[in-house]
């Protein structure tokens, strides 16, 4: 079984946790990792009734961008949690920039241990981080356990394409899996072409001049920024080609 340094590599598309104490470092100029916070607060303000006394769980929050947005447009309490404990910090910072630090609680952890004891939110938010909780199914069970009867879950992911694209599943799958997890999918918004084009092409030139940076800085280490900006590109590609990027507003029904 993967550890949980693994999984955090791969959610982050490192192929070695060698790379995990530089990744502050290349991922400094993004503080959106993966996740729109446009699109998840467009989802709550159509099907979601909000307000101060809403509960709120970001699990794999990374820099706390969604849920420090949540927190500003609708004045409810968000609770954060990433391993990354310079992602946390971060995370502190920009919610007192927001001016919303008293709506906001950050805190290192592993989210495999907080859906164990994390219970009774309103919405737990996952975004964009692979099978860090399992599969699909394992991953929406668990999630299920932290949210009270008919909650929520805003999850980032994407639909593959076609049947072969693996490990992403296609709609219809996706469908199957929601309601064998005792979930609905209320609604669902993807990305356009252009728009993540547009993100693509931004990030990889953020990452691409931090990867040149470290590549001078540790030269021994050459191979291991090179292969993570080789793996960023294939990403990239899969994203532009085979998946189409979605996030899904899901209601607990069992």
């Amino acid at each position: 079984m993967p550890s949980i340094e693994e999984k955090l590599a791969k959610s982050l598309t490192a192929e070695s946790t060698d790379l995990i104490p530089y990744l502050p470092y290349l991922l400094q100029d993004l503080w959106e990792l993966g996740s729109s916070p446009n699109d998840m607060i467009h989802l709550i303000s159509e099907n979601i009734d909000v307000n101060e006394t809403t509960r709120v769980l970001d699990l794999a929050c990374g820099k706390g961008a969604v849920s420090i947005h949540i927190a500003e447009k609708f004045g409810c309490r968000v609770k954060g949690i990433d391993i990354m404990s310079d992602f946390i910090e971060v995370a502190r910072q920009k919610s007192r920039e927001y001016g919303v630090q008293s709506l906001c609680e950050y805190l290192t952890g592993d989210i495999n241990e907080s859906v164990i004891f994390e219970k009774n939110h309103d919405i737990v938010i996952l975004g964009a981080v692979g099978d860090v909780l399992g599969n699909q199914l394992e991953t929406l069970v668990k999630l299920s356990a932290t949210i009270k009867r008919e909650g929520y879950v805003l999850l980032d992911d994407g639909y593959a394409r076609s049947q072969s694209e693996k490990p992403y599943l296609t709609k219809e799958k996706w469908l199957e899996v929601i309601r064998q997890s005792g979930f609905e999918l209320v609604a669902d918004q993807s990305v356009s072409d252009a728009e993540l084009s547009s993100v693509l092409d931004e990030q990889m030139e953020c990452l691409a001049r931090r990867t040149s940076e470290l590549m001078d800085s540790y030269p021994e280490k050459a191979g291991l920024f090179e292969q993570y900006l080789k793996s960023q590109m294939s990403e990239c590609a899969e994203l532009e080609n085979d998946i189409l990027g979605v996030t899904m507003l899901l209601k607990k029904v069992k």
